[in-house]
């Protein structure tokens, strides 16, 4: 019976399993070490075609009236910088914004509304007369953050607007990037909003990227990512497509000559929602330069309140705070911490920060500083709305820098759309941002906590 036609022998079974064996045991791991093979080569190939000779440039927006009797400000503005990008490009402009309110109607005897409206002139122009291809992602529009601006530029065909509509994608939050790019040729990743008084009356830092290939093109990748996801019919794929994908991230950043010196670098990006395969969330990338240091910390953000504070119930959220706390006590790295202060600072944020204050001297070598930045304001300035406020949302390191969107509270990296830009090694970018820190932190404008 065995021997009949369509019957297995018996001695084919055992070989059949042997044969299946070989596959799995030698020759599959010798095929998937082929593959990683490749996939390395092809990795290195990228990061060495990458290595380039960079320009980096620090950016700020020091407010109308506020000097400083012992710094300087000899960074370019955000204006100067902004309409630089727009009169350069030549075939398009890409904006990520949080809102728009360039022309603010009810502002027009402030000082420094005929930036906005320069600004917003120059894009008018770029769009319907020199042709540039002006694409706008910006957080869906609300009551309070209505979209006057870009309607004007869509309406009168200078720019195509989408609307990254954050609840529908990820069940809240916003989309908080400040980003442009032109031509992908430069960019800029700040804290300034697309808002007159992010360029005269809010105290701003960002960088300006030029000369830059690689950078700029994986910059404009996050663009893509809003870009796809915009309403009115984009989603969040299962499945990124290898477009937007990365290679560039924390593990393997990009090796670049930055201003003549020799720096790591990558972008990073919020929600972790909107991060393609090798994108390094903004969360981790913060606490990797965290655990990174080894002197010390220095921050400087708007708000710092460790919880969920835009959910129907706030939840404490430590992340930060644990990794602050961490680096503090067990490595004993210094930490200084410089915080605005203003009309809408939550009450609750000061007594966050005294408890990483009070830690300070608690253990031997444990150094935990912080401070209140105020910017000063005369009467006729107090009268405009949500301005004169240090608005910077950066950390600097003894070996890295980081520049962001986001303020550092919990919902900024859960379900708020941001970016962040590093920069490791003891480049000038370090020392420069370093600098500004410490100017600050001497200056008039900054107090000591104090509780009631």
């Amino acid at each position: 019976m065995w021997g009949q036609k369509g019957w297995f022998k018996p001695s084919c079974v055992p070989i059949t399993i042997i044969l299946l064996l070989i596959v799995l045991v030698v020759l599959l791991p010798l095929l998937d070490a082929a593959e990683k093979h490749q996939r390395t080569s092809a990795l290195n190939s990228t990061l060495n075609k990458c290595q380039q000779s960079c320009n980096f440039t620090l950016v700020e927006t020091i407010p109308f009236g506020m000097t400083y009797k012992n710094g300087s400000t000899p960074y370019p503005s955000t204006y100067s910088i902004w309409t630089e990008m727009i009169a350069s490009a030549n075939h398009s402009l890409e904006l990520a914004s949080f809102y728009w309110n360039l022309r603010d109607v009810d502002a027009d005897a402030f000082p420094g509304t005929e930036k906005g409206e320069a600004v917003f002139q120059a894009l008018l122009t770029a769009g319907i007369e020199r042709k540039i291809k002006v694409k706008i992602a910006q957080s869906l529009p609300t009551k309070g953050f209505p979209d006057h601006d870009t309607e004007m530029l869509r309406r009168k065909g200078a720019a195509e607007v989408r609307n990254v509509n954050m609840p529908r994608l990820v069940g809240g939050g916003i989309l908080h990037t400040k980003l442009w790019i032109a031509d992908r040729k430069s960019a800029y990743i700040g804290s300034a909003n697309t808002d007159w008084r992010s360029l005269s009356q809010v105290k701003e830092l960002g960088l300006f990227i030029s000369n830059c290939t690689c950078l700029l093109q994986d910059i404009a990748k996050i663009f893509d990512v809003y870009w796809d996801v915009a309403d009115p019919v984009g989603k969040i794929p299962d499945k990124w497509p290898d477009s937007v994908k990365t290679d560039f991230n924390h593990h393997t950043p990009l090796n670049l000559l930055l201003n003549n010196t020799k720096a790591r670098v990558y972008v990073s990006s919020s929600p972790p929602q909107l991060c393609p395969d090798g994108r390094t969330s903004d969360i981790d990338s913060i606490l990797s330069v965290i655990h990174n240091a080894d002197k010390f910390v220095y921050i400087s953000v708007m708000d710092y309140i460790p919880i969920l504070e835009f959910t129907a119930k706030s939840e404490f959220w430590p992340v930060i705070d644990n990794a602050l706390k961490s680096a503090a006590i067990d490595r004993k790295v210094e930490l200084r911490l410089l915080i605005s202060f203003w009309n809408y600072t939550n009450p609750a944020q000061k007594y966050f920060l005294k408890s990483l204050s009070d830690l300070s001297g608690l253990f031997k070598g444990v150094s935990l500083s912080v401070k209140f930045f105020v910017v000063p304001s005369t009467a006729a300035q107090r009268k405009i709305s949500h301005a004169r406020v240090n608005h910077n949302k950066y950390m600097v390191t003894d070996n890295t820098a980081y520049i962001g969107t986001s303020n550092w509270v919990g919902d900024y990296f859960t379900k708020t759309g941001g970016v962040g830009i590093i920069t490791a090694g003891n480049t000038t970018l370090r020392a420069q941002l370093e600098n500004i820190f410490l100017r600050d932190w001497n200056s008039e404008f900054s107090y000591p906590i104090l509780l009631p």
